[in-house]
């Protein structure tokens, strides 16, 4: 999750199965994320279309749940086709 990628790290997500931009004045601060809460991203089916709005789902470790906005940043048809596939994966990752 980042409020904003720069087109090139973007696509790298896209290949790696992870893009999902916070809407909005939303950050890590201002969410008090500090690394013990656990984060879902509700919308992530097989239906996902390019710059779906998705619900950031996060549970904190006292049981307290907040829903937030966001964006997918998974673009274009052909990256969805990537994401549902498995993504991009090179000789180096080892599958």
């Amino acid at each position: 999750m980042a409020q904003s990628f720069e087109r090139i790290h973007r696509s790298n997500l896209v290949a790696w199965r992870a893009a999902t931009a916070i809407q909005g004045r939303h950050d890590a601060q201002s969410l008090k994320l500090d690394g013990t809460e656990t984060c879902d991203i509700v919308g992530l089916d097989a239906n996902l279309k390019p710059q779906q709005d998705l619900v950031l789902r996060i549970t904190r470790q006292d049981g307290g749940v907040e829903e937030v906005p966001v964006r997918c940043r998974i673009d274009t048809p052909i990256e969805i086709d990537y994401y549902q596939h498995g993504g991009i994966c090179l000789t180096s990752c080892g599958n």
